[in-house]
This record gives C-alpha cells, sequence and structure tokens, in this order.
C-alpha cells in the first residue's frame, strides 16, 4: 500500500509499504477514506524527529471502512464505516473506566514512562503504525472504532478522531462558570474548534492569532479576535475587555508550537544534527519549550480563574512562574484528550439538524494522499491560508 513516511526533519514521503494485517484477535484493518493532518504532526515534522524512525508511518486522524476482522471482534463487521480515536484504549482497565483512555493500562507505553499509545507518533507512544495511508491495522478494535452512519460525507465525521474531543475536552477542562469568559489562544484546528464549541455552549470567547487568515475565519464564526500583530500588551487588553479582571478561564492551544524564546528554538533544532541517542536526552532531560503562550495565558486569566492545556510541550526543563501561579490562585488542567469519553456529548451535534460546529466547512485543503508532503509543507508554513489539511487517499 502507500502510506505517507517519515525521513528526518521536514522530509516525509509517499512510499509503498506492506499492507497491515490481522495480528491479534482484538484487530481490525480498516480502509481508510480520508485522514487529516494535525498539528502535532507539525512537531515530528520539526521538533521531535530523534523519537522517530526513518521509514515510520505518519497520521493519527483516520476514518474508513472495516476490511477485515480479529477472530475475538463482534463490535464491528466487515462494512462498517468507522472513524478511529488517535489513542489506543482497551475500555475495561481501571483508567479506561473513569474516562482516562489517554492513560489506557493495558497499551501505555511503560519502557518510555509514557501514556497510553498513540497512532503514528514516535517511540515514546509505541511506534504504532499511523492513519496517513491507504490501509490501517487497528489494535484493541473492541472498543476503540467509532461507528457512524452512512450518507453524510467524512467531513461530518472526521474529526472525531481528534478534533472534536480534543477540543471538547480543552473547553470542558478550562471550567469556565456559567456565562462565563475564556481567552483561546492559537486558532489552529484546535483552537478554532474550541472556540467554536465555547461559543456554542454560550460563553464568552476571545481568542488570539496572528495569522491573517485564521483571524478572519474566525471572526467569520462570531468570534472576538485579537490580532498579536497589533497589541503589545494583549494580557492588558483583555483586562480592559473584563472590567480589568481577565477572562475566567484560558485555553492554551499553541503549545511548543509558539513563537518565543530563540533561545529554545535552537535547542530544538539542534537534536536535528545530534545522533539520536544523545537528541533523546538532550529533549528529554533537557528540552525547553518556548512557553511564550502558556506565559500569555497566565496573564490573561483572572485571579482564581483557570488554565486549560491542550496544546503539546515537549520539554522536560521548563521553568515555570510558580509564585504567579499560586498566587493568582490558577488552577491547571491538562494532557491529551480522552476521545471516548467525549463522543457521546458530540455526536448529537452531528447527527442532529445543522452543522452547529461548522464541521462540514472545518477543512481549508483536500489532497490526494500522493499530495501529502505538500499538505505537510503549506499546513508548516501556514501558506495558501492553510488551516486544516485533509488527506483522501
Amino acid at each position: 500500500m502507500k502510506a505517507l513516511t517519515f525521513h528526518g526533519r521536514r522530509d516525509v514521503r509517499v512510499e509503498t509499504v506492506p499492507d497491515p494485517v490481522i495480528e491479534q484477535p482484538t484487530d481490525i484493518v480498516i480502509k481508510v477514506t480520508s485522514t487529516g493532518l494535525c498539528g502535532s504532526d507539525l512537531h515530528l515534522y520539526e521538533v521531535l524527529g530523534p523519537f522517530i524512525d526513518e521509514g515510520d508511518v505518519l497520521g493519527h486522524e483516520p476514518m474508513g471502512i472495516v476490511e477485515a476482522v480479529g477472530d475475538a471482534i463482534t463490535e464491528v463487521k466487515v462494512g462498517d464505516r468507522v472513524v478511529v480515536p488517535f489513542n489506543i484504549a482497551c475500555g475495561h482497565c481501571w483508567m479506561c473506566d473513569h474516562g482516562l483512555q489517554s492513560q489506557c493500562e493495558t497499551t501505555q507505553v511503560r519502557d518510555q514512562g509514557m501514556g497510553a499509545a498513540l497512532f503514528g507518533y514516535t517511540k515514546l507512544y509505541g511506534e504504532v503504525p499511523g492513519g496517513q495511508a491507504e490501509f490501517l491495522r487497528v489494535p484493541q478494535a473492541q472498543y476503540g472504532p467509532i461507528k457512524v452512519p452512512e450518507g453524510p460525507s467524512d467531513d461530518r465525521f472526521l474529526y472525531l478522531s481528534d478534533v472534536l474531543p480534543t477540543a471538547w475536552q480543552a473547553v470542558t477542562y478550562a471550567d469556565i462558570p456559567e456565562g462565563g469568559s475564556v481567552t483561546v489562544l492559537g486558532l489552529g484546528p484546535i483552537g478554532d474548534m474550541s472556540s467554536r464549541i465555547a461559543k456554542h455552549l454560550g460563553f464568552r470567547v476571545i481568542a488570539v492569532d496572528l495569522v491573517p487568515e485564521r483571524i478572519e475565519r474566525a471572526r467569520r464564526n462570531g468570534i472576538e479576535v485579537l490580532d498579536l500583530g497589533e497589541h503589545d500588551d494583549v494580557a492588558g487588553e483583555i483586562r480592559e475587555m473584563t472590567d480589568g479582571r481577565g477572562t475566567d478561564s484560558v485555553i492554551d492551544a499553541v503549545g511548543m508550537e509558539a513563537h518565543g524564546s530563540p533561545g529554545a528554538g535552537l535547542a530544538q533544532q539542534m537534536t536535528t544534527f545530534m545522533p539520536d541517542a544523545v537528541a533523546e536526552t538532550l529533549m528529554e532531560k533537557a528540552g525547553s519549550d518556548r512557553l511564550t503562550a502558556f506565559s500569555l495565558a497566565i496573564d490573561a486569566v483572572r485571579r482564581g480563574g483557570a488554565i486549560s492545556l491542550i496544546g503539546v510541550y515537549g520539554g522536560m526543563a521548563d521553568p515555570l512562574p510558580m509564585l504567579t501561579l499560586f498566587d493568582k490562585q490558577v488552577k491547571l488542567n491538562m494532557g491529551q484528550a480522552n476521545v471516548k469519553r467525549w463522543v457521546e456529548d458530540i455526536m448529537p451535534l452531528l447527527t442532529g439538524d445543522g452543522d452547529p460546529l461548522g464541521v462540514e466547512g472545518f477543512h481549508t485543503h483536500q489532497l490526494p494522499l500522493d499530495e501529502g508532503p505538500h499538505g505537510y509543507e503549506i499546513f508548516q508554513k501556514k501558506q495558501d491560508n492553510a488551516v486544516k489539511v485533509l488527506l483522501r487517499p
């Protein structure tokens, strides 16, 4: 089959790799009909190369048609249409029973000290072949796959794999009070969808970004947006808009993609030129993130408010302003999305009348799998108004 594979920093290629097969009784294999590029894929493209091997298949936002099922699978059958969550969870361990599927005890990558295995996302998370391919083996298929109805386009359901539950969790973890306000930092796919969900739930949303196309897209959806390039003191502007306090909550949907500290950027780029073993150690033990967005979140949230971190951070040596966090009595919630926990809340918005979250028009680009490398390039460089890129294998 054809698949999009990793070959180094800013080097992804479409190659022919072996077709996946059933390996365990709880596996299925799907024919991928749509798959997305995620902002966290850009971390592999740019920063996390030391943790991924050349030739690994990328991607963790797939859906498709069931082609084969393992002997133990009764939950889905050949021909079913399914969305595959990005995290791999069993559904019956203590963590899954408590709605923490991203910490599944069956698939935890213990030798790396990490949580549940993820599709297409480095040896830190199990090095499981990903979904930017023509076919995908899905482990733990007695629980993971989400059956969706025939009829509506893939665009209606694809984002159940990651974007929708991640954004839903971001808003939930922000702990916004009834009638309250939230600042959303970053209007990439997750920030954009978080702003839509928060607005749909009746909260006041103030978003912050610096990419003109993303700003205009959010404003078209009725979101108040501050252009980072037009304000020297964004947190001050937010306080001016909120009776001098700041918003009740802040969602940091930027993470280590943020523009900021050149020292941190240099440290991350240095790993490109090191042997993998040395680079891994640097990133794990001495890596630091560009904390501009997180620092802004701390500044913009009101005293006694909450910050929801949903943007990915990868450093182990990040200096946190603990005095400020403590003095402002700020609550922090964070973590990988627990996809299956939120599906029941989200599904009525996809299967009911209308399209309240605008999922069918959410993508900006759709490309054949063969053009996947171009998709990565325009997404990383923010060219051609690229906000969300879908691949159609």
